[in-house]
């Protein structure tokens, strides 16, 4: 078992990341809870249901925990306020109090949904987080934020909940279909390129191995992703410095993802594409080496395929400009320099904006 610590005060908190962690979830939740004994109310999937509830539902009541599971529907239209709303009362019909617990099962989209919720259900009640997908084990689910999205834009409202713990099982990755496997594979990408230019390489040099989903190069590369996510969290947690960095490829992938309705791309669809127009911004305005945003593109293009760029270019300006990331009216991008290394740019003129959307929309056809 690998395990980083997540050293956010007042609460500090781990990973543990482990093939085969599933049938021992039960007993780590308990120990994490310390005793409690109110009611553990698991968010998830029907297809995560499905192949993964029974053994998760064996292990909570070895544990002598109390299980009761709640669905909502898979996807980014499910993240809106009337799902949290919804399960908000199916808990308080299943008796939840104070001393109840939430586990959220899933992805991204039911790790941001059960975050929320545990954020404000009775003013705040336990979290522990168990992402399902690759997306969410290496990113989504460390860090404690959550939100939805408004039809104006993507995570426009949400909070900060830090969880008990976070279980991460790659067995459970077997059965991810491969577009959402290779989506995944992004986020990892934007580790390497924010932070820690090893993991760049390790994906560069592994490829095969990485798609094959080799137990080995999985495990590392999940392991190397959360402590970059550890080490920039526990020294921002609010997203005030360093933080920001993480949103490396999000400004124009939340964009992309608005634009199109949350039908076309997956969230790491549009973050790929969102690092390659990042890069060709950064080329443009000589704030990197051209190899730089060659390597970049190149290894996005590594994992695809990615679905195609058809939206206008101002249309995802506009978007863009209403982003959480934008202030002061000022549209924030993360530049790259090197791979492990970035900037923080307010200065990006809208002309460099749409030459990128283009560009990409040029990409993506080829």
């Amino acid at each position: 078992m690998s395990t980083v610590r997540v050293e956010i005060r007042p609460r500090p908190y781990e990973v543990r990341i482990e093939h085969g962690l599933l049938k021992d979830s039960g007993a780590a939740i308990a120990q994490w809870r310390g005793g409690r004994k109110g009611r553990v109310f698991v968010v998830t999937v029907a297809p995560v249901r499905k192949l993964w509830g029974g053994k998760l539902r064996e292990s909570l009541t070895r544990a002598g925990l109390d299980a009761h599971f709640l669905e909502i529907g898979d996807g980014e239209r499910s993240k809106t306020l009337g799902t949290v709303q919804r399960l908000a009362g199916s808990m308080v019909r299943g008796g939840a109090d104070r001393h109840a617990a939430l586990l959220a099962f899933g992805g991204g989209v039911v790790g941001d949904v059960t975050g929320l919720l545990a954020s404000v259900y009775m003013r705040g009640i336990d979290l522990v987080q168990f992402p399902t997908t690759l997306l969410a084990q290496l990113d989504a689910a460390v860090g404690g934020k959550n939100g939805v999205n408004l039809a104006a834009g993507k995570n426009l409202i949400g909070t900060i909940h830090q969880p008990l713990g976070v279980l991460i099982d790659p067995e459970l990755l077997k059965t991810l279909p491969e577009r959402e496997y290779r989506a995944g594979l992004y986020e990892a990408l934007k580790c390497g390129v924010i932070r820690d230019p090893a993991i760049f390489a390790f994906m560069e040099k592994k490829r095969e191995a990485i798609l094959a989903r080799d137990r080995e190069a999985l495990e590392w590369l999940i392991t190397a992703c959360v402590r970059v996510k550890a080490e920039v969290v526990a020294a921002d947690e609010r997203e005030e410095g360093l933080r920001r960095i993480l949103n490396f490829g999000h400004t124009l992938g939340h964009a992309l993802e608005a634009e199109t309705a949350y039908k076309t791309f997956l969230h790491g669809e549009a973050v790929g594409w969102g690092m390659v127009g990042a890069a060709l911004i950064a080329a443009a305005l000589r704030r990197t080496e051209t190899t730089v945003t060659q390597r970049i593109g190149s290894a996005v293009m590594a994992y695809g395929p990615l679905p195609r760029v058809t939206v206008r270019s101002r249309a995802v300006a506009r978007r863009m400009r209403s982003d959480k990331k934008t202030l002061g009216g000022k549209i924030h991008f993360i530049l790259p320099r090197k791979i492990g290394e970035v900037e923080v740019a307010d200065d990006v003129p809208e002309s460099a904006v749409l030459e990128a959307i283009e560009d990409l929309r040029y990409l993506s056809q080829r």
